[in-house]
Protein backbone atom coordinates (compact mmCIF):
# COMPACT_ATOMS: atom_id res chain seq x y z
CA UNK A 1 0.00 0.00 0.00
CA UNK A 2 0.99 3.77 -0.31
CA UNK A 3 -0.08 5.55 2.17
CA UNK A 4 0.49 9.02 1.68
CA UNK A 5 0.34 11.26 4.50
CA UNK A 6 0.99 14.84 3.27
CA UNK A 7 3.07 16.22 5.51
CA UNK A 8 4.51 14.59 7.78
CA UNK A 9 0.75 5.35 7.17
CA UNK A 10 -0.91 -9.95 9.89
CA UNK A 11 -2.73 -9.92 12.55
CA UNK A 12 -0.33 -11.14 15.65
CA UNK A 13 -0.99 -14.33 17.66
CA UNK A 14 -3.18 -13.99 20.82
CA UNK A 15 -2.33 -15.53 23.90
CA UNK A 16 -4.53 -13.66 27.04
CA UNK A 17 -5.97 -9.75 27.67
CA UNK A 18 -5.80 -8.14 30.78
CA UNK A 19 -7.62 -4.51 30.50
CA UNK A 20 -6.25 -1.62 31.40
CA UNK A 21 -7.29 1.34 33.67
CA UNK A 22 -8.41 3.43 29.78
CA UNK A 23 -10.38 0.45 29.06
CA UNK A 24 -13.02 3.06 27.53
CA UNK A 25 -12.26 5.68 25.13
CA UNK A 26 -13.54 9.12 26.26
CA UNK A 27 -15.58 10.81 23.74
CA UNK A 28 -13.60 14.36 22.00
CA UNK A 29 -14.64 17.53 22.97
CA UNK A 30 -17.67 19.02 20.92
CA UNK A 31 -14.89 21.32 19.29
CA UNK A 32 -12.68 18.50 17.88
CA UNK A 33 -14.61 18.23 14.89
CA UNK A 34 -15.48 19.14 11.10
CA UNK A 35 -18.43 21.54 10.65
CA UNK A 36 -18.65 19.59 7.46
CA UNK A 37 -18.25 16.32 6.28
CA UNK A 38 -18.85 14.17 3.23
CA UNK A 39 -18.25 10.52 2.55
CA UNK A 40 -18.37 8.22 -0.30
CA UNK A 41 -17.55 4.70 -1.00
CA UNK A 42 -14.54 4.56 -3.44
CA UNK A 43 -15.51 1.85 -6.27
CA UNK A 44 -13.23 3.21 -9.17
CA UNK A 45 -9.59 3.58 -8.36
CA UNK A 46 -7.24 0.58 -9.30
CA UNK A 47 -4.18 2.05 -9.55
CA UNK A 48 -3.35 0.50 -5.74
CA UNK A 49 -2.53 4.27 -4.43
CA UNK A 50 -4.39 5.48 -1.23
CA UNK A 51 -3.56 8.51 0.25
CA UNK A 52 -4.56 10.74 3.25
CA UNK A 53 -4.09 14.59 2.96
CA UNK A 54 -3.36 15.81 6.04
CA UNK A 55 -2.06 19.33 7.14
CA UNK A 56 -2.07 19.37 10.72
CA UNK A 57 -2.12 23.69 10.70
CA UNK A 58 -5.59 23.60 9.09
CA UNK A 59 -8.71 21.99 9.22
CA UNK A 60 -8.99 20.62 6.07
CA UNK A 61 -8.88 16.56 5.77
CA UNK A 62 -9.04 14.37 3.16
CA UNK A 63 -8.67 11.10 2.35
CA UNK A 64 -9.02 9.27 -1.37
CA UNK A 65 -9.25 5.17 -1.54
CA UNK A 66 -9.00 4.72 1.85
CA UNK A 67 -10.02 2.30 4.06
CA UNK A 68 -11.39 2.86 7.64
CA UNK A 69 -8.77 0.53 8.86
CA UNK A 70 -6.38 2.93 8.12
CA UNK A 71 -8.32 6.25 9.66
CA UNK A 72 -7.61 4.00 12.78
CA UNK A 73 -4.88 3.71 11.83
CA UNK A 74 -4.32 7.39 11.61
CA UNK A 75 -6.30 8.31 13.96
CA UNK A 76 -5.45 6.05 16.90
CA UNK A 77 -2.11 6.32 16.02
CA UNK A 78 -1.75 2.91 16.29
CA UNK A 79 -0.58 0.01 13.66
CA UNK A 80 -2.89 -2.17 11.63
CA UNK A 81 -1.48 -5.38 13.65
CA UNK A 82 -3.10 -3.46 17.22
CA UNK A 83 -6.38 -3.12 15.99
CA UNK A 84 -8.34 -6.19 16.58
CA UNK A 85 -12.52 -6.94 15.94
CA UNK A 86 -12.80 -5.29 13.10
CA UNK A 87 -14.80 -6.97 10.40
CA UNK A 88 -13.25 -7.85 7.05
CA UNK A 89 -14.94 -4.95 4.83
CA UNK A 90 -13.10 -2.38 7.02
CA UNK A 91 -9.95 -2.90 4.83
CA UNK A 92 -11.84 -3.85 2.00
CA UNK A 93 -14.04 -1.33 1.55
CA UNK A 94 -12.53 2.06 0.30
CA UNK A 95 -13.65 5.47 1.15
CA UNK A 96 -13.18 9.16 0.12
CA UNK A 97 -13.73 11.46 2.88
CA UNK A 98 -13.78 15.52 2.63
CA UNK A 99 -13.73 17.01 6.19
CA UNK A 100 -13.72 20.35 6.82
CA UNK A 101 -13.77 22.88 9.62
CA UNK A 102 -14.51 26.87 9.91
CA UNK A 103 -11.89 29.65 9.99
CA UNK A 104 -11.90 29.79 14.01
CA UNK A 105 -10.71 25.92 13.63
CA UNK A 106 -7.90 26.86 11.40
CA UNK A 107 -6.75 29.95 13.90
CA UNK A 108 -6.57 27.39 16.54
CA UNK A 109 -4.49 24.49 14.77
CA UNK A 110 -2.18 27.27 13.38
CA UNK A 111 -1.15 28.50 17.15
CA UNK A 112 -0.35 25.14 18.28
CA UNK A 113 3.17 23.15 17.88
CA UNK A 114 3.06 20.60 15.00
CA UNK A 115 2.74 17.78 17.43
CA UNK A 116 -0.65 19.22 19.21
CA UNK A 117 -1.76 19.88 15.86
CA UNK A 118 -1.55 16.44 14.82
CA UNK A 119 -3.02 15.36 18.06
CA UNK A 120 -6.06 18.00 17.46
CA UNK A 121 -7.08 16.75 14.11
CA UNK A 122 -6.36 13.00 15.52
CA UNK A 123 -9.36 13.89 17.92
CA UNK A 124 -11.21 15.45 15.35
CA UNK A 125 -11.04 12.59 12.86
CA UNK A 126 -12.03 10.29 15.67
CA UNK A 127 -15.41 12.02 16.30
CA UNK A 128 -15.92 11.67 12.50
CA UNK A 129 -15.35 8.05 12.93
CA UNK A 130 -17.62 7.57 16.10
CA UNK A 131 -20.61 9.82 14.23
CA UNK A 132 -20.58 8.52 10.67
CA UNK A 133 -19.39 5.16 10.75
CA UNK A 134 -20.82 4.52 14.80
CA UNK A 135 -17.81 3.30 15.88
CA UNK A 136 -17.36 2.13 19.52
CA UNK A 137 -14.25 1.25 20.83
CA UNK A 138 -12.08 0.33 23.71
CA UNK A 139 -8.55 -0.53 24.63
CA UNK A 140 -6.89 -3.03 26.57
CA UNK A 141 -3.25 -4.58 26.99
CA UNK A 142 -2.40 -8.15 25.76
CA UNK A 143 0.47 -10.28 25.60
CA UNK A 144 1.45 -10.72 22.17
CA UNK A 145 4.07 -11.73 19.92
CA UNK A 146 6.49 -8.34 18.96
CA UNK A 147 9.87 -7.13 17.68
CA UNK A 148 12.33 -5.77 20.13
CA UNK A 149 14.72 -3.29 18.54
CA UNK A 150 18.11 -3.86 20.04
CA UNK A 151 21.74 -3.88 19.23
CA UNK A 152 23.42 -5.79 16.55
CA UNK A 153 26.96 -5.36 18.38
CA UNK A 154 27.95 -6.24 22.27
CA UNK A 155 30.52 -3.38 21.80
CA UNK A 156 27.47 -1.08 20.80
CA UNK A 157 29.04 0.15 17.86
CA UNK A 158 26.46 0.93 15.17
CA UNK A 159 26.00 0.69 11.84
CA UNK A 160 27.46 3.53 9.11
CA UNK A 161 23.69 4.98 8.31
CA UNK A 162 23.16 5.64 11.76
CA UNK A 163 24.21 9.40 13.05
CA UNK A 164 23.03 11.15 16.05
CA UNK A 165 21.03 14.10 15.06
CA UNK A 166 22.68 17.36 13.44
CA UNK A 167 19.34 19.76 13.05
CA UNK A 168 16.67 20.91 15.20
CA UNK A 169 12.97 19.27 15.46
CA UNK A 170 12.21 20.93 18.57
CA UNK A 171 8.67 23.33 18.86
CA UNK A 172 10.89 25.87 18.73
CA UNK A 173 12.41 25.50 15.38
CA UNK A 174 8.50 24.96 14.19
CA UNK A 175 7.44 27.89 15.25
CA UNK A 176 10.71 29.97 13.79
CA UNK A 177 9.69 28.04 10.17
CA UNK A 178 5.88 29.46 10.91
CA UNK A 179 7.17 32.38 11.71
CA UNK A 180 7.70 32.60 15.16
CA UNK A 181 10.89 33.25 17.49
CA UNK A 182 14.00 31.65 15.93
CA UNK A 183 15.48 28.49 18.08
CA UNK A 184 18.88 29.09 19.96
CA UNK A 185 20.35 27.55 17.27
CA UNK A 186 21.45 25.07 14.79
CA UNK A 187 20.26 24.44 11.24
CA UNK A 188 16.79 23.22 10.29
CA UNK A 189 16.83 19.27 9.27
CA UNK A 190 16.10 18.30 6.53
CA UNK A 191 13.88 15.66 7.66
CA UNK A 192 11.80 15.81 10.79
CA UNK A 193 9.95 12.65 11.41
CA UNK A 194 9.98 9.64 9.88
CA UNK A 195 9.09 9.51 5.71
CA UNK A 196 8.14 6.37 4.03
CA UNK A 197 8.17 5.33 0.45
CA UNK A 198 8.97 2.01 -1.62
CA UNK A 199 12.26 0.61 -0.52
CA UNK A 200 13.44 3.35 1.53
CA UNK A 201 12.82 5.28 4.86
CA UNK A 202 14.16 8.47 5.51
CA UNK A 203 14.41 9.94 9.21
CA UNK A 204 15.02 12.53 11.52
CA UNK A 205 15.56 14.87 14.62
CA UNK A 206 13.30 11.96 16.90
CA UNK A 207 14.36 9.15 19.11
CA UNK A 208 14.44 5.48 17.30
CA UNK A 209 11.26 4.56 19.48
CA UNK A 210 9.27 6.63 16.37
CA UNK A 211 11.28 4.51 14.02
CA UNK A 212 9.68 0.96 15.93
CA UNK A 213 6.81 2.69 15.83
CA UNK A 214 7.08 3.60 12.08
CA UNK A 215 7.79 0.39 11.05
CA UNK A 216 5.06 -2.12 12.58
CA UNK A 217 3.00 -2.01 10.08
CA UNK A 218 5.58 -3.01 7.45
CA UNK A 219 6.62 -6.09 9.43
CA UNK A 220 2.89 -7.16 10.81
CA UNK A 221 4.05 -6.99 14.55
CA UNK A 222 4.20 -3.97 17.30
CA UNK A 223 7.93 -3.27 17.52
CA UNK A 224 9.22 -1.97 21.07
CA UNK A 225 12.80 0.16 21.44
CA UNK A 226 14.99 -1.44 22.93
CA UNK A 227 18.30 -0.07 21.63
CA UNK A 228 19.56 2.06 25.05
CA UNK A 229 20.30 4.78 22.75
CA UNK A 230 18.86 7.92 24.24
CA UNK A 231 18.77 11.46 22.18
CA UNK A 232 17.79 11.98 18.08
CA UNK A 233 18.70 10.56 14.96
CA UNK A 234 19.31 10.96 11.85
CA UNK A 235 19.69 7.51 8.88
CA UNK A 236 18.61 6.54 5.77
CA UNK A 237 17.75 3.44 4.90
CA UNK A 238 17.04 1.61 1.55
CA UNK A 239 15.96 -2.29 1.21
CA UNK A 240 14.46 -4.02 -1.43
CA UNK A 241 11.10 -2.45 -2.21
CA UNK A 242 7.48 -4.78 -2.34
CA UNK A 243 5.34 -3.71 -5.35
CA UNK A 244 1.75 -2.55 -3.63
CA UNK A 245 -1.06 -5.14 -4.83
CA UNK A 246 -2.65 -2.82 -7.81
CA UNK A 247 0.26 -0.33 -8.06
CA UNK A 248 0.68 -1.65 -11.97
CA UNK A 249 -2.18 -2.00 -14.88
CA UNK A 250 -3.59 -5.20 -15.94
CA UNK A 251 -0.96 -7.62 -17.40
CA UNK A 252 1.84 -4.97 -16.71
CA UNK A 253 5.35 -6.83 -16.38
CA UNK A 254 6.52 -5.78 -12.69
CA UNK A 255 9.85 -4.13 -12.69
CA UNK A 256 12.73 -6.28 -12.26
CA UNK A 257 14.23 -6.69 -8.22
CA UNK A 258 17.20 -5.17 -7.42
CA UNK A 259 19.69 -8.37 -6.79
CA UNK A 260 21.61 -6.54 -4.35
CA UNK A 261 18.80 -4.96 -2.72
CA UNK A 262 18.42 -6.38 1.00
CA UNK A 263 14.75 -7.18 2.48
CA UNK A 264 13.81 -4.80 5.45
CA UNK A 265 15.46 -6.82 7.90
CA UNK A 266 19.12 -7.15 6.55
CA UNK A 267 19.27 -3.73 5.59
CA UNK A 268 18.19 -2.83 9.17
CA UNK A 269 21.32 -4.63 10.43
CA UNK A 270 23.62 -3.99 7.98
CA UNK A 271 22.96 -0.26 7.73
CA UNK A 272 21.55 0.86 11.51
CA UNK A 273 23.82 -1.80 13.26
CA UNK A 274 20.54 -2.65 14.99
CA UNK A 275 18.35 -5.73 14.92
CA UNK A 276 14.15 -7.27 14.97
CA UNK A 277 14.52 -9.58 17.76
CA UNK A 278 11.51 -12.11 17.85
CA UNK A 279 9.30 -11.97 21.57
CA UNK A 280 6.17 -11.32 23.13
CA UNK A 281 5.49 -8.46 25.38
CA UNK A 282 2.55 -6.55 26.28
CA UNK A 283 0.86 -4.52 23.62
CA UNK A 284 -2.05 -1.88 23.99
CA UNK A 285 -4.70 -2.23 21.07
CA UNK A 286 -7.82 -1.05 20.01
CA UNK A 287 -10.68 -3.09 20.26
CA UNK A 288 -13.52 -2.74 17.91
CA UNK A 289 -17.13 -3.15 19.67
CA UNK A 290 -19.21 -2.10 17.25
CA UNK A 291 -18.98 -0.31 13.46
CA UNK A 292 -21.44 0.21 10.98
CA UNK A 293 -20.92 1.28 7.14
CA UNK A 294 -21.58 4.65 6.57
CA UNK A 295 -24.77 6.23 4.66
CA UNK A 296 -23.20 8.03 1.30
CA UNK A 297 -23.95 12.14 1.13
Amino acid sequence: MNLCTCLLLTAASLTFAVPTARAQTSLPAASDTFEVVSIHQNNTATDGHHHIYNNPSDSHFRTVNLSLKDLLQFAYDLPKSQILGAPPWLDSTMFDIEAKSGPSIDAELQALPSDQARRRKQLMVQALLADRFKLVVHHETRQLDMYALTKVKADGSLGPALKPASGDCSPAAFAARRGGPPPPSGPPPTVCGMQQGPGRIRFGGFPLSLFATGISNRVGRAVVDRTGLTGNWDFELTYAAELAPGALPPGAPPPPPDPDAPDLFTAVREQLGLKLDSTKGPVEVLVIDSVERPTPD
